[in-house]
């Protein structure tokens, strides 16, 4: 070991090495000399640990070889592209809704160039970033105004300091739920300034249950969608168009916390429970929030509709500039919201148009999916079978918690192979690959695999398979 120790090559001497003199041509000289001190720190630990003596020439290809993956590590970025085949459309850890390509492209342009974001171009003048989609909001919703904030979560703290601070906010009890990211409409009101009055029960809530609870420090009815979970059995809830009257009978704002707001419902695929943005407005809802990278399609955004008055108070609160959305959201939203509009949002935005798969077509492509990967994979030693089935798929995002989606995908079954590891595997690959587990066979829904992913999906998996067959040949050899 102190032998091996007198063999670690200088910074100097790897500097001139033509394997560090690759990456001095491609990367800053103190970038790349501060991970080859790291890498040369991390090979004399090694040699601290090893009994054997390793002489100079294998130290200094540990170290390249440290440095080249200490490189990649940082200038790679920890962002990598994943297969879903989990069958969740919208999938809170892998990034929920897929942009579509027009919002890309429409993306691109505006964060490579100089755009109006604030410039009025007519009058020369400064303008409001709004304006480039509150239009766009109030005609799909028919709406009066409308405002965009980071997140749906913004959106909501945004509406209830502004309509309620140091008021009360009557809200079900049923309705004050936790979702993803340990948010808590409590907390939420807490932090807004404004004063919790909960009524009713977790399963039954009445209109009398507001309408007792109204008094002189009563700010706000608030009305929210329990996002992630669902009641059934013994229940009771308010209809919005109830909580309208009596808001405007005592003269009360109605605020309404849509969660995933979808603005358009696929005809074929049965989900038609879940309420509409325009059908909260319809039903006289004073403020309405929602996020714009669900059941939307678009980025991360909170969306915020309603009656003009409020609207323009919410921008002029201090907290607007705190909350405020970006040149490339504001793009990416416009460009998705132009597909409502004027395009054909089921055939053009990817959340929309997993969700108006057809059986038939869900069928094909399972079908053509076993066919690809028999073709890549079918003559594995550590392969069992490959076959199509029948699955359940799932909306995700808190949209549709109780409500499962008839899919098709494809079954693959292993020899002689815990399942977790070969799942470990794809999810290391690049792109990684994420699939479904039920007892010891795999899942991979076909109605989350993006264009091309089959392709690549095949490729890996046999990379995995190949990989793992050589590794136990050699532990056997050993």
């Amino acid at each position: 070991m102190v032998n091996s120790l007198k063999n670690i090559p200088s910074v100097d001497e790897l500097l001139s090495d033509h394997r560090v003199q690759d990456h001095l041509q491609k990367y800053q000289r103190t970038f790349v000399v501060q991970l080859l001190r790291e890498a040369i720190d991390a090979a004399r630990t090694r040699l601290r640990l090893s009994d054997s003596e390793v002489d100079r020439s294998q130290i200094s290809a540990w170290i390249c070889q440290d440095l080249q993956q200490r490189i990649e590590t940082l200038t790679q970025g920890t962002l990598k592209r994943v297969i879903n085949g989990t069958g969740v459309v919208l999938h809170t850890n892998l990034g929920r809704a897929p942009l579509s390509k027009t919002a890309l492209n429409y993306l691109h342009e505006m964060g490579t160039f100089y755009n109006n974001l604030e410039l009025d171009l007519e009058k020369g003048e400064r303008g409001s970033r709004y304006v480039h989609v509150e239009e766009l909001l109030c005609r799909l919703t028919k709406a009066e105004a409308a405002l965009v904030v980071n997140n749906n979560a913004a959106a909501v703290l945004l509406g209830l300091n502004t309509l309620a601070q140091g008021k009360e906010v009557i809200v079900s009890r049923g309705q004050l739920v936790e979702i993803g990211g340990a948010f808590r409409i409590p907390e939420v009101m807490k932090l807004s300034g404004a004063l919790l009055k909960e009524v009713g029960t977790t399963n039954k809530t009445y209109l009398r249950d507001y309408a007792e609870a109204i008094g002189e420090d009563t700010g706000l009815l608030f009305a929210a969608h329990t996002s992630n979970y669902k009641i059934e059995g013994f229940t009771a809830e308010v209809a919005l168009s109830d909580l309208v009257k009596l808001g405007r009978d005592a003269n009360l704002p109605v605020m309404k916390d849509l969660g995933s707001g979808i603005l358009f419902i696929p005809p074929s695929c049965g989900l038609g429970d879940e309420p509409t943005v325009q059908q909260c407005v319809e039903a006289g809802a004073d403020v309405i929030t929602f996020s714009g990278d669900k059941l939307l399609g678009g980025p991360q955004a909170g969306i915020i509709v309603g009656r003009k008055e409020y609207i323009e108070a919410m921008k002029k609160n201090q907290l607007t500039r705190a909350l405020r959305v970006d040149k490339l959201t504001i793009a990416a939203l416009e460009a998705t919201l132009i597909e409502y509009l004027a395009g054909f949002p089921e055939k053009n935005l990817p959340v929309i148009h997993m969700l108006s798969l057809s059986s038939d077509e869900l069928r094909q492509r399972a079908e053509r999916l076993v066919e690809i990967l028999n073709a890549a994979i079918g003559k594995q030693a550590l392969l069992q079978s490959i076959s199509m089935v029948e699955v359940e798929d799932m909306v995700g995002g808190g949209a549709y918690p109780t409500y499962r989606l008839p899919g098709y995908g494809v079954e693959i079954k292993f020899q002689d192979l815990k399942l977790e590891t070969v799942a470990a595997c794809l999810r290391r690959q690049d792109p990684a690959v994420l699939t479904r587990r039920q007892e010891d066979r795999m899942l991979i829904s076909v109605r989350t695999l993006l264009e091309g992913d089959a392709a690549i999906l095949a490729k890996k998996i046999y990379q995995v398979l190949h990989d793992l067959e050589a590794k136990a040949q050699k532990g056997v050899q050993h």
